[in-house]
């Protein structure tokens, strides 16, 4: 049986690979949701599915399963991944003596570009808060830290005290796999960040027990991923922007203007925290609108 392997193999994520915990939770959701699925074609409890019903066969019908209930191709991808990955373990362990969907291949992906905001809206969202309020301080805060530093709302919920430096500009990240990086904030997020740093003393003056973290909510607690995509859109829908804007399209739009200001892809990569310089690379078409314009006005016969 193969379910029961699964613990074991979160755990070597966890332990060798380093795995953050969103990853660990992304990959046993996957997990499950295939054995529910082989649960279901072979109508026995998971614990109970047996090795020979994990094949390339049941594994492409998962596939086509995902597929007509809307999955995006990506989304499939992921999961096929997850399982590839299960399946290496498997094999490490000697549970499985060969891979058995080493012929499944990976669904073709759409090639969809990042959204990004222009200039003026960017402006106009950050100019939303009411800074008059300390929550609209700290929503000021947060939208100009997103912009100006391109930073995971994962890793922008994780931030504690000590990792601002307004004096000198800086952020300390924790990324994935718990890898630190230093990014620089910008004149404007230290601001609003100094900003926010004064009224943040009224909401510990207010609450017993608050911790080190650099966001908090009204009753001084951290705030929570799901309450910065609240935030956002709360924004997003005073200012009526005609487009769903979430913390990740930010992070897109940092790394553009960033390209269309000329930064090197490299330099980019870097501020991202992007281990793969072909996963910055997708930033680079989106510019290629600019490059053209300019090599119409520019060229001879343009």
């Amino acid at each position: 049986m193969l379910f029961q392997h699964i613990e074991g193999f979160l755990n070597h994520l966890r332990v060798e690979k380093n795995a953050s915990g969103m990853t660990i939770v992304s990959y046993r959701t996957d997990l499950n949701q295939f054995f529910e699925f082989l649960s279901h074609v072979n109508s026995l409890p998971p614990e109970m599915v047996s090795k020979e019903s994990f094949n390339h066969k049941s594994v492409r019908d998962y596939l086509t399963h995902l597929q007509n209930n809307g999955i995006s191709r990506a989304t499939m991808a992921r999961k096929l991944a997850t399982l590839r990955s299960f399946v290496r373990y498997l094999c490490r362990e000697e549970v499985l003596k060969g891979n058995p969907i080493a012929a499944v291949a990976t669904p073709k992906q759409e090639k969809k570009l990042p959204r990004f905001l222009y200039p003026q809206e960017i402006q106009t969202l950050i100019d939303a808060p009411d800074t008059g309020r300390v929550n609209g301080l700290r929503d000021r805060a947060i939208l100009e830290l997103l912009y100006a530093t391109g930073i995971r709302v994962s890793e922008l919920v994780a931030l504690d005290i000590n990792d601002i430096d307004t004096k000198n500009g800086f952020i300390k990240v924790v990324g994935k796999g718990d890898k630190e990086r230093i990014v620089p904030m910008g004149k404007k997020a230290c601001l609003a960040m100094d900003k926010y740093l004064k009224a943040r003393e009224k909401i510990v003056r207010k609450n017993c027990n608050v911790g080190t973290a650099l966001l908090l909510n009204k009753f001084g607690q951290r705030l929570t991923a799901r309450s910065i995509r609240n935030i956002i859109n709360k924004y997003v829908q005073q200012v009526a922007l005609n487009q769903k804007v979430s913390p990740h399209i930010l992070r897109h739009t940092f790394a553009t203007h960033l390209l269309d200001g000329g930064a090197d892809i490299r330099s980019v990569q870097e501020l991202l925290g992007h281990v793969k310089l072909s996963t910055t690379q997708i930033y680079t078409h989106v510019t290629r609108d600019r490059i053209k314009n300019v090599h119409d006005k520019n060229h001879p016969r343009g």
